[in-house]
């Protein structure tokens, strides 16, 4: 997905749904995408289990907003969650939305955001329904932050150097065939495609897909270790190089 580093986020947690553990790695990743210019969290702020939230709102600059719980068992959050990104919404000043929770509840509110044309970024655990990560134009897994958390604390660099890293999911047949045929999609008569296009296109069919779901830190490294491609580095001079991909099975056939 092509980053824009100029786009302003709006950053709205659900307290009730994610662990308050690797926040800091969290909106370390959401400036991949953008700057947040509004980060607020929801919940219910006089309960006991919201007190580990509180230690890391601060150095964040992390706005609580107080939710009742007026109803024993329901998540107090949803309501002033959804009622604030419409408002944000409205008033035009935002170009995206960045949704931290594991909740279903959020699916509608995420396709509406869409609907207005604002870029739509999903935060939470694995658990998380498939209806709200197909509802995001990207889904960032947490275990992966948390994942790249622990190898800097063991290593002292963040790791981005190293082509393995613990995996959260298998690269398996399914994931081989999505990228296979999403170079098919975009390849040109020699089978070539562009493997930033791919990536992108990967990630309209898979809102998760995430290289580092399967321990890579890059959609290159995974795609080599399948030896089911081919890739070609091009120099585009001064400007560095760009990587495309070939499906093995083509570039056997003969051009």
């Amino acid at each position: 997905m092509e980053v824009q580093q100029d786009m302003r986020l709006a950053v709205l947690i659900d307290a009730e749904n994610v662990p308050y553990s690797n926040v800091t790695g969290m909106l370390e990743e959401i400036t991949r995408y953008g700057t947040p210019t509004v980060k607020r969290i929801y919940g219910d702020w006089t309960t006991q289990n919201m007190s580990g939230w509180k230690n890391v709102l601060v150095p964040n600059a992390i706005v609580p907003v107080q939710q009742y719980c007026y109803t024993s068992g329901k998540n107090s959050s949803d309501s002033a969650m959804i009622i604030d990104a419409m408002d944000i919404l409205y008033a035009g000043k935002i170009d995206g939305f960045c949704l931290v929770s594991s909740d279903s509840d959020f699916t509608r509110l995420a396709t509406r955001l869409r609907e207005s044309g604002k870029k739509v970024y999903g935060f939470g655990e694995k658990k998380t329904p498939d209806a709200f990560i197909a509802a995001c134009d990207k889904f960032i897994y947490l275990e992966i932050i948390a994942s790249a958390e622990q190898d800097t604390d063991t290593t002292g660099t963040p790791g981005d150097n190293a082509p393995k890293r613990r995996e959260i999911s298998k690269v398996d047949r399914q994931v081989i065939q999505l990228i296979a045929n999403s170079v098919s999609d975009l390849a040109n008569e020699d089978g070539w495609a562009f493997l930033g296009e791919v990536g992108s296109l990967i990630l309209k069919k898979k809102p998760d897909f995430d290289s580092r779901n399967y321990g890579f830190s890059k959609l290159s490294l995974l795609v080599e270790s399948t030896k089911r491609f081919e890739l070609d580095i091009r120099e585009r001079g001064h400007k560095g190089h760009n990587v495309y991909i070939r499906n093995r099975e083509k570039s056997k056939g003969g051009n």
